[in-house]
């Protein structure tokens, strides 16, 4: 595990370590969604006392980037204050209009993607592409959204689009299917794996608008499925 820089001895070694422990996170170190190690393990790593430690943690909580929760831990909730805020804020606004800035995203990317993506590139999107069906064939709904936002994330990276790139990133889960929003009838799972195939078999073709296309198709399904669900719940 990569050790955190220990800050250096000056009167303001609180500002110190928050800078310390929020470089270790943009770094990688503590990835989101992870705990962090207990104080009495930080403090003997660091060598900083408990007030200093918690001073710098409640720093990094009030910029976004730590959670902490009663009686489970800290939690690394973003890697920068950009994501933290932008992953807020999509948390917050309506999901049409979450859906709308992801067909906006996601559609641009593919296109960019037929015509830029490297061999390498459609190589790994055929291979998350086998390993979502895979996840979609069984029950663990997690690990099938968990294979579906790498996937799309895959194309996106595929644009070439540094800028795209990081604001997709920095939005992260906040755009991408929750496991619930997945559609696992039939029917539905059987369109969303042939849209995906759609996609991908456009971005090899290098087919511009086949690719935009399939993108906008799949986010339409995640919106018709989830407009869905509601009526299917109160029908059972």
């Amino acid at each position: 595990m990569k050790r955190i820089s220990t800050p250096r001895r000056s009167a303001s070694l609180s500002s110190q370590l928050v800078t310390s422990l929020r470089a270790h996170i943009e770094a990688g170190g503590w990835p989101v969604g992870t705990r962090i190690p207990p104080e009495q393990t930080l403090m003997e790593e660091l060598g900083v006392g408990r007030s200093t430690l918690r001073e710098a943690l409640g720093a990094l909580v009030h910029l976004g980037l730590l959670e902490a929760r009663i009686g489970d831990g800290t939690y690394v909730r973003a890697s920068s204050e950009l994501q933290s805020v932008m992953v807020r804020r999509a948390s917050s606004a309506q999901r049409d209009n979450v859906l709308e800035l992801r067909t906006v995203l996601e559609e641009y990317a593919s296109g960019a993607a037929a015509l830029r993506r490297s061999e390498d590139q459609l190589h790994q999107l055929r291979e998350l592409l086998a390993d979502a069906d895979a996840a979609c064939a069984g029950a663990d709904r997690t690990a099938a959204g968990s294979v579906d936002a790498l996937f799309h994330r895959a194309v996106v990276r595929a644009s070439g689009n540094d800028l795209l790139i990081e604001v997709y990133d920095h939005l992260g889960t906040a755009l991408t299917s929750s496991p619930e929003g997945l559609p696992w009838d039939a029917v539905g799972a059987e369109e969303h794996a042939r849209l995906h195939t759609r996609l991908v078999d456009a971005i090899e073709a290098r087919d511009e608008s086949g690719a935009r296309d399939a993108a906008a198709a799949i986010v339409q399904l995640t919106r018709d499925h989830e407009a869905e669900a509601p009526r299917a719940a109160e029908g059972r």
